[in-house]
């Protein structure tokens, strides 16, 4: 048997290659192809299937970009949530994917109303499951968040997902390896574990779903308050009709020279993909600073589908590729340039610049005898009133600056100084540049963020402040 299992960065999307005497099947595969096509030849494999969990949130799939390059069958379950599907299965029905490899779709409704997992049966042990792709349902330390349908019903699909798991995996028995669609970092999650490999076994000894009661599982999911990206709304849509087809090659973005970047670039969105102390040092004016893994995710933040999007990356050779197929994974093809030379080239040409500002954790009591400073935390809620937060800091999750800026308590003043801080300083320099957008004139980021305050041992408050804003519900039920 052949068995792969292939990463997204960025996402921590992972899809998975089986296969066994020349068939394979390919489950949840993204919508660039390429590499499990590679992986196919190199095994020598056709790849018969395309395997589908669920109608992904977070990224665009490619099960019809492989039905398309080399005739895959896509597999999906009856709900109608899913879209295109040459093979249907109920719950309790499977098929041999390939030789001495059988898949039993289970349907576990609850992260999502279609969700399936599929459990792995070989020929050497045929009544017993060798695995289960558990798609978004059951994650490594933790389940799917069941918000994202209608989060008016939060509690009623996260009831649905505790007796799917308990009714259709907990049977499957304490040998099944479980393989998730995500990993650590994922948004389609909570505190997903640092790890690739566990079985049912294991995880019924700490995973939130095995050892809390269901009322209290249930009351977990209502508190999770996990940002949902507004771009989720856009990856339902097209992944229901069967995903976009071939991604923009890199190959196809212009090289464009400083007046010309300049010039163009007024008719889109400038993403800044260098690291927050090279963008604090000078930028283009009104450009997002995005560090290149953080596209994937951030991009859809404050890009629309179609909204045409202008690079600045240290080297266009080495790093235009990646970002041209991160910003392709969430739907965002408008790729239409990227500045030659970088921002050196930018600033040889004499042209405008920006800047912010930075300060290190140590100065900031030093700064703090300025009675308009003020400090902006910009993690998330659990990370705020979790894992500590510097006294006195207001909060708005970074998503969030623009769109939301007006709930900032207190309000925002663009004359005052903010120092704005994050985990380390990426998201954070986001933030700086947002801000900057919205007419802030002394934006701080506070590098090394609070990973270096607490090494620091500074002071934390923990909980919620009276200055946090939790996270908003900007999108209401969806279908």
């Amino acid at each position: 048997m052949i068995f792969e299992r292939i990463k997204t960065p960025g996402i921590a999307h992972v899809a998975y290659l089986i296969g066994n005497q020349g068939e394979a099947a390919v489950v949840d595969p993204r919508r660039d192809v390429d590499e499990y096509l590679t992986l196919a030849r190199k095994h020598k494999l056709t790849i018969k299937y395309a395997i589908e969990t669920h109608r992904q949130e977070d990224f665009v799939m490619g099960s019809a970009e492989l039905a398309r390059q080399c005739g895959a069958k896509v597999v999906n379950g009856r709900h109608t949530a899913f879209g295109h599907g040459d093979i249907r299965l109920d719950d309790g029905e499977g098929f041999e994917i390939a030789k001495g490899i059988r898949i039993v779709a289970l349907h576990t409704p609850g992260h999502t109303p279609e969700s399936m997992c599929y459990a792995v049966h070989l020929d050497d042990a045929p009544d017993h499951a060798w695995a289960v792709f558990t798609g978004d349902t059951l994650f490594i330390g933790e389940a799917g968040r069941t918000d994202l349908t209608d989060p008016s019903q939060t509690a009623e699909h996260a009831a649905q997902l505790y007796d799917a798991v308990h009714t259709k995996l907990l049977p499957l028995g304490d040998q099944t390896i479980v393989l998730p669609a995500h990993g650590a970092g994922s948004v389609c999650g909570g505190n997903i574990a640092e790890r690739d490999d566990s079985t049912i076994g294991l995880e019924r000894h700490y995973n939130p779903v095995f050892v809390r009661s269901r009322d209290v599982f249930v009351q977990g999911k209502l508190d999770e308050r996990i940002p949902r990206p507004p771009y989720f709304r856009h990856m339902e849509q097209v992944n229901s009709k069967g995903g976009m087809g071939p991604p923009l090659s890199a190959g196809a973005v212009r090289v464009l020279q400083p007046k010309d970047f300049q010039a163009e670039s007024r008719r889109g969105v400038v993403f800044d993909l260098r690291l927050p102390e090279a963008f604090a040092g000078g930028h283009v004016p009104g450009s997002y600073s995005i560090w290149a893994n953080g596209l994937p995710v951030f991009a859809g933040w404050v890009a629309e589908p179609g909204t045409p999007i202008y690079l600045v990356v240290d080297d266009a050779e080495t790093a235009l590729d990646d970002a041209v197929k991160a910003l392709g994974r969430v739907g965002l093809d408008h790729v239409k340039g990227v500045l030659a030379g970088s921002f050196e080239a930018w600033r040889d040409h004499g042209l405008p610049m920006a800047g912010v500002g930075t300060v290190e954790p140590g100065r900031v009591d030093a700064d703090a005898g300025r009675r308009d400073l003020r400090v902006l935390d910009v993690r998330d809620d659990h990370e705020f009133e979790s894992e500590g937060h510097i006294p006195g800091a207001s909060h708005l999750y970074v998503g969030y600056v623009e769109q939301e800026l007006d709930r900032l308590l207190p309000s925002f003043d663009p004359d005052a100084a903010l120092v704005v801080t994050c985990g380390v300083g990426h998201r954070a320099s986001l933030a700086a540049s947002m801000l900057l957008r919205c007419g802030a004139r002394d934006v701080r980021n506070l590098l090394g963020g609070m990973d270096a305050w607490k090494r620091l041992e500074r002071p934390m408050d923990f909980g919620a402040s009276e200055l946090s804003v939790t996270t908003p519900d900007l999108e209401g039920p969806r279908l």
